[in-house]
């Protein structure tokens, strides 16, 4: 695995609308993230506002876009990101299904 990410931690406000959206709401950005990579929308929405299972789900889906981009990286890690700069993370994991999106290729579902 060697690719990077499209876009930085710091790299919020490459997109202000999303920054936004997600400095609101970031159980839909959430949801949208997981949808992208073939989790329920509704489902993680609703498991993002429960303790403990917000954590289970945010690094799976973090994992599984990293799989997906062939992004280096760990579960320890995703952690850590997500402990010290969720909104940042959940910013960045988007901007990274959007540029997919955008390329003509869609983040393949496990």
């Amino acid at each position: 695995m060697s690719g990077d990410w499209q876009h930085g931690v710091c790299g919020c406000f490459d997109n202000c609308g999303l920054c936004i959206i997600t400095y609101f709401c970031p159980c839909y950005t959430f949801g949208k993230n997981a949808e992208a990579v073939g989790d329920s929308c509704c489902l993680c929405c609703l498991c993002y506002l429960i303790p403990i299972a917000d954590i289970i789900a945010v690094i799976s889906v973090r994992g599984k876009i990293r799989n997906a981009r062939g992004i280096s990286g760990s579960c320890i890690g995703d952690l850590c990101i997500h402990f010290f700069c969720h909104l940042c993370a959940l910013v960045q994991e988007a901007q990274e299904i959007q540029g997919t999106l955008h390329r003509g290729m869609a983040i393949e579902r496990e």
